[in-house]
């Protein structure tokens, strides 16, 4: 290749990569007019903080689903309530839908609700500069608010009614009401008619993009022993108890299992003794016991974490087998429940990635790379991951202190989000 040739080739590369980092002039209206709402947008955020929405507040989290389902009637929505039996006690999910059949189908993911109860003392929006302080501001009331005024921009430009979406406002993300097969199955439909999952968390840092979440489920140990006096513990007829059997298996969970990537497991709770007593669903126990007599019974209730269903299936087999080489005298056994399957990290969420970080750059806001999966929990756009071809999440506004009175979120990220947010759907949806 002659040097004339090559300086082409690279003029043209320089060229297009310029092309690429530029917005349209569609796409700067949007940013426009992302920024001349970001007022009225914080206002929003402002009301349904101060509404209180814990997940057990059905009345609550069906005020704050009102107001967005408002906001989204308005922009010519078909919007409307999912709702179950009774006995599930929770206030269900807020569908909004818009059915243009342009492009791709996205489903944006959102939920209402937040660890706060009526009766906790942490209840109201408080500004402090561009930091803001309240119950759920950053998980993930903002990250909602986001989403609406996402679709405000798409309106006010005129491509909003041409486009095939689909938002989601989950009422027991937090705290679900019943099996995830039961409350999650409209969202997994949802995911089923979608090719790219959104899912409108926040951002975890300006300068990543979350590619992947692990997997939420839980485990419940149960070891037992022979009762007797303590003088012969260790003997052939007593053996070693249910305590020393169930702290046999922790460890040995902890010494084979702890340096895996991206394998988290963790014994939350544990009652032992004589008599033992243990509501799972609320995580609370009674034990009694006496330092003169062999342990009877043990209860341990756990949580594990992983990045694919192969790491979480061999993990749980893994367990079973140091379950069941019992100590002499005990039994044990142990029982899993999936709660959040894993967003794994795909390709194409990789490549959804680099279509936001053009996005970013072009905005002026850097680079952006892959967050860690180990940093982030279990969310709802796991459901959906599955079935669309690509997804994201994290696309909120940046905060911190998640499920504490320090949750805060940072407002000068509100319209970049939301900018690079409706950006990626108009271009996904050309």
């Amino acid at each position: 290749m002659n040097f004339t040739f090559r300086l082409i080739i690279s003029l043209l590369l320089i060229s297009t990569f310029g092309f690429s980092q530029k917005l349209s002039r569609t796409e700067k209206k949007i940013r426009s007019y992302v920024e001349k709402q970001t007022d009225n947008a914080i206002d929003l955020i402002q009301k349904v903080v101060n509404i209180n929405s814990g997940s057990l507040n059905i009345e609550g989290n069906k005020e704050v689903g009102n107001i967005f389902q408002k906001e989204l009637d308005k922009l010519g929505f078909k919007t409307y309530w999912v709702t179950y039996y009774d006995s599930v006690k929770r206030a269900g999910h807020l569908f909004a839908e818009m059915r243009g059949g342009k492009g791709k189908k996205i489903v944006m993911i959102g939920h209402l609700d937040t660890v706060f109860e009526v009766d906790h003392p942490f209840q109201k929006y408080i500004r402090k500069g561009n930091k803001a302080f309240g119950p759920g501001i950053g998980d993930m009331k903002s990250g909602d608010v986001s989403m609406i005024y996402a679709m405000k921009a798409l309106d006010h430009v005129g491509v909003l009614k041409d486009m095939d979406l689909t938002l989601v406002f989950i009422g027991d993300e937090e705290k679900l009401g019943a099996h995830s097969s039961i409350v999650r199955k409209e969202l997994i439909e949802a995911g089923k008619w979608a090719d790219v999952g959104l899912g409108f968390e926040g951002a975890g840092g300006m300068n990543t993009g979350t590619i992947a979440r692990r997997s939420a489920s839980s485990w419940i140990l149960k070891t037992t022993g022979i009762q007797g006096h303590s003088s012969r513990v260790f003997s052939e007829s007593l053996g070693y108890g249910a305590i020393f059997e169930s702290s046999r298996i922790l460890n040995a969970f902890r010494e084979e299992l702890s340096e895996e990537q991206y394998l988290t497991f963790n014994p939350g709770a544990i009652v032992g003794g004589t008599d033992v007593e243990y509501d799972p669903l609320n995580a609370r126990g009674n034990a009694y016991g006496k330092t003169n007599v062999v342990s009877q019974s043990v209860v341990v209730h756990g949580g594990i974490r992983t990045i694919s269903m192969d790491q979480l299936d061999s993990a749980m087999n893994s367990m079973k087998k140091i379950v069941s080489n019992n100590l002499p005298g005990t039994t044990a056994l142990i029982e899993f429940k999936t709660s959040y399957p894993p967003m794994e990290p795909t390709q194409a969420n990789y490549d959804l990635l680099d279509q936001l970080e053009e996005i970013n750059k072009a905005l002026g806001f850097g680079v952006l790379k892959p967050l860690d999966p180990s940093m982030r929990g279990a969310a709802d756009i796991s459901f959906v991951a599955p079935h669309v071809d690509a997804s994201l999440a994290g696309m909120g506004p940046d905060g911190h202190g998640a499920h504490s009175e320090d949750e805060w979120l940072d407002l000068s990220t509100l319209p970049k989000t939301t900018s690079r947010a409706a950006i990626l759907i108009y271009r996904l949806t050309r």
